[in-house]
């Protein structure tokens, strides 16, 4: 049974990267008798990603993920247990307690390590349902009391909190960091921390965005048009890309269509609980990028050695799309497939690891020749160089002060850096 969302939730979703929402009888609403509701709803969602299949082999256990968003209510039935508090970096006073408070986060949280409650027979059944939520606040609702003061904070200020929450979450040990949202502009300090995870582990996951339906025009339905913008940090490299698909496999028009896109997951109607204990179906490109992120942390908990860069390629490696090997801007390499990604971790984990001198090997032609004997010199050479040598010194004193005008004259007319502005959205 559903029932619609208020006007001002679906105006706050917009900023999280959620582009609908409405309510589903869960724990304590009408439900068919001997069935739930809630799990019956999210079965498409593992029947298309392969994620029971993948149980298998892992659930996610031992393995932290970090979710960098609007905050983590630890209390609902269905994250019960799995969720640790982090600092809250918004620079907001607003308390937990605020209803506006991590709306959106513990959406994304239940959807990756949601285990359900009587026994884990009713609620959301996360993709990693064993993983642990570190909660870390970064941004706002829009609807939250003091977003007004947000908004006029500064671009690099807002992406501090980003990128302060990216070393938090590897310092707590966080192997999965899942972002579900975005910036339209790049940041040195998000950047830096970006590569900071990387070089310890932790494999990063964010949404693509959902500026689909606004700027991608035809080429929403037939592939043709021009490109969505990028967000940051999906673009950065390293970061693996969500886009958005639904039930029957089609993109969704909202899903960002560019080229950071890796891979596809479900983000329409995916069920999620709310920090009122109550069920939603949300859609954007937000629940994808949390659907993948589970699918990281099975990786990782059952080969928590392997290197980020095997996880995303063990993810992308194995994406079902239409032609096999094919890529395409609007799903990446294809849809995610779980089961399959642990099989190819498998076969990555046991190859060996990749040498700095393996990756910035000699760009030469070939082997090198052996070298060619040298014979003795006499003195007559060294007299030579040494009459040249001074020569050539001479010459270079001569023009030395022409050459320090011109280097000068070229540093005083280079234009001085301009700062970059950068604007918020949230995906």
């Amino acid at each position: 049974m559903l029932r619609n969302a208020t006007r001002t939730l679906m105006t706050s979703l917009a900023v999280a990267g959620i582009v609908a929402a409405s309510g589903i009888a869960g724990a304590g609403g009408a439900r068919a008798a001997g069935s739930d509701s809630v799990r019956g709803s999210q079965q498409w969602i593992m029947s298309m990603t392969n994620a029971e299949q993948a149980w298998q082999e892992s659930q996610g256990a031992g393995v932290t993920v970090g979710v960098l968003d609007s905050g983590v209510v630890a209390g609902t039935s269905d994250l019960s247990g799995n969720v640790e508090s982090g600092p809250d970096l918004s620079g907001l006073k607003t308390p937990p307690s605020n209803p506006s408070w991590g709306v959106h986060g513990t959406w994304m949280a239940s959807i990756i390590a949601g285990h359900g409650h009587d026994g884990g027979q009713d609620g959301i059944m996360g993709i990693a349902p064993r993983a642990k939520i570190l909660g870390i606040r970064v941004l706002p609702e829009k609807n939250d009391p003091e977003f007004s003061a947000y908004q006029k904070e500064s671009g690099q200020r807002i992406q501090q909190s980003l990128a302060s929450g990216i070393r938090d979450a590897v310092a707590d040990g966080a192997k999965v960091v899942s972002m579900s949202l975005g910036y339209t502009a790049p940041s040195a300090a998000v950047r830096s921390a970006v590569q900071y995870a990387l070089s310890r582990g932790t494999v990063l996951v964010a949404s693509s965005g959902n500026s689909g339906e606004n700027d991608m025009g035809a080429a929403a339905t037939t592939g043709s048009g021009s490109l969505a913008p990028v967000s940051f940090p999906a673009e950065y490299p390293g970061v693996l890309s969500v886009a958005a698909l639904k039930s029957d496999g089609s993109v969704a028009s909202f899903s960002s269509n560019n080229l950071s896109v890796q891979v596809a997951a479900p983000g329409f109607n995916v069920p999620a609980q709310g920090r009122d204990g109550q069920y939603w179906l949300v859609s954007g490109t937000s629940p994808a990028c949390a659907v993948v992120a589970g699918v990281a942390a099975l990786i990782k908990s059952r080969y928590p050695s392997l290197a980020p860069a095997r996880v995303l390629r063990a993810i992308t490696s194995t994406a079902r799309s239409t032609s096999p090997g094919s890529y395409n801007p609007q799903t990446g390499f294809g849809l995610i497939d779980a089961a399959a990604a642990l099989r190819a971790a498998a076969w990555f984990a046991g190859q060996p690891a990749v040498s700095a001198a393996t990756v910035h090997g000699h760009f030469g032609t070939g082997a090198a020749s052996p070298p060619e004997p040298v014979a003795p010199r006499g003195p007559g050479p060294l007299v030579w160089f040494a009459v040249l040598a001074v020569a050539c010194a001479a010459a270079a004193a001569a023009a030395a002060p022409r050459a320090l005008r011109y280097h000068r004259a070229r540093s005083e007319a280079r234009p001085s850096a301009r700062p970059v502005s950068y604007l918020h959205q949230g995906h």
